[in-house]
């Protein structure tokens, strides 16, 4: 009898998170990801008790390549940057931007936790000096949804044909200068 070939964790978890990346977390299946590995259902269950552990193993690393995404911009101005790479991040993968933003799901469970790492980044941007965490949560959360309309636009293929990369920053950037420009005014004002 020949031997079984063994497949690591990671291995795993890289076959179901390209099955996520075109047939979305619902399209994971067990048999799904031993054909994909070219093996028996055996050396998957050695690995995740169910589906729904590997499921849980493809989100996180969903969420790294978010993060990931986020580090690689470094342009100095890190508000620009969540952006950035939250759009890059709904264009390079779209499916998995539909599946977490735009589905009901308990994928997203760490928001608020998520939420206060980004104010933190923030706080390190030369732009938003001055504003205190409330100021820079309403002002993300402001943003956040712009952004995420605008994501949706991109990971749907919604924009026109002229709205390249560089156009769809512009935007972005235009609208987070508002926004900041606007709760400064509030800030100076008093109110």
């Amino acid at each position: 009898m020949a031997p079984k070939t063994k497949f690591t964790k990671d291995q795993i978890i890289d076959a179901a998170f390209e099955i996520a990346r075109t047939d979305g977390f619902d399209g994971i299946t067990i048999r799904k990801v031993a054909d994909r590995l070219g093996s028996s259902i055996a050396p998957i269950y050695v690995n995740f008790k169910d589906v729904n552990e590997l499921i849980q193993e493809v989100i996180q690393k969903t969420f790294a390549i978010s993060k990931q995404l986020l580090t690689e911009q470094n342009t100095g101005h890190p508000f620009h940057d969540i952006g950035a790479a939250s759009l890059r991040f709904a264009k390079e993968y779209s499916v998995l931007f539909r599946d977490l933003v735009m589905k009901k799901n308990d994928h997203r469970n760490d928001q608020d936790q998520d939420m206060g790492m980004l104010v933190e980044l923030m706080k390190q941007d030369p732009d938003l000096q001055g504003l205190t965490d409330g100021e820079l949560m309403t002002i993300l959360l402001k943003m956040k949804i712009f952004q995420t309309g605008l994501s949706v636009m991109v990971a749907n293929g919604l924009l026109p044909d002229e709205f390249d990369e560089e156009r769809m920053l512009q935007i972005m950037d235009s609208t987070a200068t508002d926004i900041i420009t606007a709760a400064k005014m509030r800030k100076k004002a008093g109110g």
